[in-house]
């Protein structure tokens, strides 16, 4: 199992205890319990960082409620769920902070990424509320992450009325876009808990399309697809 070996690497390499634990992130009561477990298990926590995610593509008219709701469950409200179970320990330690996974699609909302998107904004209005509301107590940094290499587009689901045909063009087109290092990806995080930052873009794929959404709000979606059309056709001349 891929955690169990990440679990001793980290055991092995830096000479600390790291303990996993298997849950469905997606069935309610599970996180809950999950939750208390942490609070009762870790009570001089003084980091949580909120990492958990996963995709679906397809339209709002292709996604089923049940199929929205997954991601919801596992994107957003996993994410509520274990802060407010681990809240109380990190309010008791001295210098503690909270880290929250939005995305890319936290900062512009793309057509066939509803559900996504839609769990990604709330991850960012959750997050900077709730900064606001903590200030001087708990740090909290909000991570909007461009294409990090990771496994997400491997692990994605994609709409179950889409065909078989647009389901491999959408993962495969996906998949092109994951190619920042995961390793500099976590060292930024590290520098941005340590500098206690509000906010953190990682790579060029979020602070440009974040740049080009407040200039033109409302016609960021048109800019993004005429910039893409331009560097596909260079990748194809290349």
């Amino acid at each position: 199992m891929r955690l169990g070996r990440v679990a001793e690497a980290v055991r092995q390499e830096h000479g600390v205890t790291a303990s996993t634990y298997v849950v469905d992130l997606a069935d309610d009561d599970a996180t809950h319990a999950l939750g208390r477990r942490l609070a009762a298990a870790h009570p001089d926590a003084t980091l949580l960082i909120n990492n958990a995610g996963v995709a679906l593509g397809g339209t709002f008219e292709q996604v089923t409620e049940e199929e929205f709701d997954w991601v919801l469950a596992i994107n957003f409200r996993a994410v509520v769920t274990l802060t407010r179970a681990l809240l109380p320990v990190l309010a008791a330690n001295r210098g503690s902070h909270l880290v929250t996974m939005s995305s890319l699609f936290g900062l512009i909302a793309p057509a066939g990424q509803v559900a996504y998107a839609t769990s990604k904004f709330a991850v960012r209005g959750f997050t900077e509320a709730l900064r606001a509301e903590l200030a001087g107590r708990v740090g909290v940094t909000v991570v909007h992450p461009g294409g990090i290499a990771t496994r997400i587009a491997e692990t994605a689901r994609v709409a179950a009325a889409t065909s078989a045909a647009e389901q491999a063009a959408g993962k495969a087109e996906f998949a092109k876009l994951l190619t920042y290092p995961p390793q500099k990806a976590a060292a930024e995080i590290l520098d941005a808990i340590e500098r206690r930052r509000p906010r953190l873009l990682i790579a060029t794929s979020a602070r440009v399309p974040d740049l080009i959404a407040r200039i033109t709000p409302g016609r960021y979606p048109a800019v993004l697809a005429a910039f893409e059309r331009r560097a596909a056709g260079r990748r194809r001349a290349g």
